[in-house]
């Protein structure tokens, strides 16, 4: 008696079972969103390596943060220690000392400390709310996406130092008020008005990804919403939000610089770039030196976020190669 077993249907071409060419397991259906995402991370940093603005920034970044977080390997002098007032640059005090005595090399040393600080809080808080706001938008879609996008719409109407300003004089500081208050603050102030930007990008961005096979095919498996955002969707959409996100940080520190210029930031005795600018204004034209150091400081550090921004920008443009 001949045995009988069920047949595959068979490709009538290749002559092989349909099925054993249908892998539709989810590691299969969710693998090629992961290795899309693996593939331009590694395509990114391969065009990095050989991008000199990208060292230079990097190089010049580093140097500001462990200036921000170290300020005692780069001087041994206190910043609120005073002399001889408007005194030229000499062999006691490189950048000379301000209007108060102070020297102006240690005091832009540790200024570096609160600028910097503030921009990469806010640059951190706008980042996170940002791309949770945008995501949900573009996901969920409906009253979910017209709700986010009509408070954008508020927020984007209101002008970022205006609004710093009027948040700022609403809660003003004083000598007394701690320094991490101050810096609270300011970061706040910034952020109010800074998340918009970004959850407007990180929405674009997550549309665009949305179509794409693999995420549709996870959704037919029944891949939970989180499962999916957190595998295919944030790794492949999330790239414009970093390049954003590294311009921004610059964009903060001269935000904070300029708030500290009105007298409605950080305040003294807070040290920052944006308080030794404002210190500097009532003798600019007699003792520049006063003005320009901090200011250098400034215009460095933030160049070097922009000019890490456009290399990074440049490497996730797969157009441009």
């Amino acid at each position: 008696m001949t045995d009988t077993k069920p047949q595959h249907p068979r490709d009538p071409e290749a002559g092989q079972p349909i099925e054993d060419d249908l892998d539709i397991t989810p590691a299969r259906a969710g693998g090629d969103g992961q290795d899309k995402a693996r593939s331009l991370g590694a395509d990114a940093w391969r065009e990095l390596r050989h991008n000199w603005m990208f060292w230079l920034a990097a190089v010049l970044i580093v140097l500001f943060v462990v200036m921000a977080a170290f300020p005692g390997l780069f001087t041994g002098t206190d910043p609120r220690a005073t002399g001889q007032v408007r005194e030229t640059p000499n062999a006691d005090a490189w950048f000379g000392r301000d209007t108060q005595g102070y020297d102006i090399y240690a005091r832009t040393i540790h200024g570096a400390r609160a600028s910097i600080l503030v921009g990469i809080l806010t640059t951190i808080l706008t980042t996170a709310v940002g791309v949770v706001t945008g995501i949900a938008a573009a996901y969920f879609g409906g009253w979910v996406d017209t709700l986010v996008s009509r408070i954008t719409d508020v927020f984007f109407a209101i002008p970022l130092i205006l609004g710093g300003i009027v948040f700022m004089t609403a809660f003003p500081n004083d000598q007394s008020t701690p320094y991490l208050v101050v810096v609270g603050k300011v970061v706040i102030a910034l952020a109010l008005l800074g998340w918009p930007s970004v959850t407007r990008l990180m929405r674009g961005s997550v549309m665009q990804v949305m179509p794409n096979d693999y995420i549709q095919s996870a959704r037919a498996l029944g891949a939970s919403p989180f499962r999916i955002i957190r595998r295919h969707v944030l790794p492949n959409a999330i790239a414009p939000v970093m390049v954003v996100a590294t311009i921004n940080l610059g964009v903060y520190i001269v935000a904070e610089a300029s708030l500290s210029f009105l007298g409605i930031g950080l305040t003294p005795p807070a040290i920052s770039w944006g308080v030794a600018i404002s210190d500097s204004l009532t003798t600019v034209r007699s003792y520049p030196h006063i003005l320009f150091f901090p200011a250098a400081f400034l215009s460095v550090c933030v160049f070097s976020f922009i000019l890490l921004g456009d290399a990074v920008r440049d490497a996730f443009d797969t157009k441009s190669r």
